[in-house]
């Protein structure tokens, strides 16, 4: 599942179309079609994991879910997976294999453009928030939370918990404060260093657990586990990442 940081690369790439007239609307996403027929996309927004085509009074929430993609100017994959084609004038953009959804204009004033982490919205006074009044929580769990780490996928989640020395299966309301402040300031500096590396092409050399099997710290083999109630793959070093729970 692409993670924030690589939505909003997408969300980069699609910004010369804003502005432009939607002139053909093609696909097999279950959306009426024709309300998009010769607006005009205003505006490109990103939420995490969503992006927003404004078009007028209409907003098209794109998801990429699992197995998701796009392209620009060029069809790169089947009709059957062609959920939504865009044609402007200047050019074309294709979604594949992803969740398509129409709302008006007033459903952008309802999401939480504040949990994002790599806006100028993020208030990290509002994730500590949300973090303390979870009960018996997964720390694994709670960054995947999106309506509190917005754009946090798995590749960050096992990457901030190493850089931060936490186990995945920790429990939020047993963390020390200064480490729920290292997990809240990592999830967003984490975040930026993936979007970086992510635009360099050089994201996977800075990996240090994710998918590895070594500790790059103390050399010891790497537990791979899926964790959590989301029950997705943890990587971690149960040497150098602490259990934070209520038996230690």
């Amino acid at each position: 599942m692409p993670e924030g940081p690589s939505i909003l690369l997408m969300k980069e790439e699609l910004l010369p179309f804003a502005g432009q007239k939607i002139i053909s609307v093609s696909g097999n996403a279950r959306i009426e079609l024709q309300w998009l027929q010769g607006k005009k996309l205003s505006e490109i927004k990103s939420l995490g994991k969503q992006l927003f085509l404004v078009c007028e009074v209409i907003v098209v929430r794109i998801h990429l879910l699992l197995f998701g993609s796009y392209s620009v100017n060029e069809k790169t994959k089947s009709d059957k997976s062609l959920r939504l084609c865009l044609q402007f004038k200047e050019g074309s953009i294709y979604f594949y294999t992803c969740s398509v959804k129409l709302h008006d204009l007033a459903f952008l004033d309802t999401l939480p453009w504040e949990a994002d982490v790599l806006s100028d919205n993020w208030l990290p006074a509002q994730a500590r928030k949300k973090l303390k009044a979870l009960q018996n929580t997964m720390v694994c769990d709670a960054l995947l939370n999106q309506d509190i780490f917005a754009g946090v996928g798995n590749i960050i989640k096992n990457e901030v918990l190493f850089r931060i020395g936490v186990h995945p299966e920790s429990i939020v309301s047993e963390l020390p404060d200064k480490k729920l402040t290292l997990l809240i300031k990592e999830a967003r500096q984490y975040s930026f260093d993936f979007l970086n590396w992510k635009r360099d092409f050089v994201l996977k050399q800075h990996w240090l657990v994710h998918t590895r099997k070594t500790c790059p710290k103390c050399g010891t083999t790497l537990t791979k586990k899926y964790t959590g109630k989301t029950h997705r793959r943890s990587f971690f070093c149960t040497t150098d990442q602490q259990l934070y729970d209520k038996h230690n």
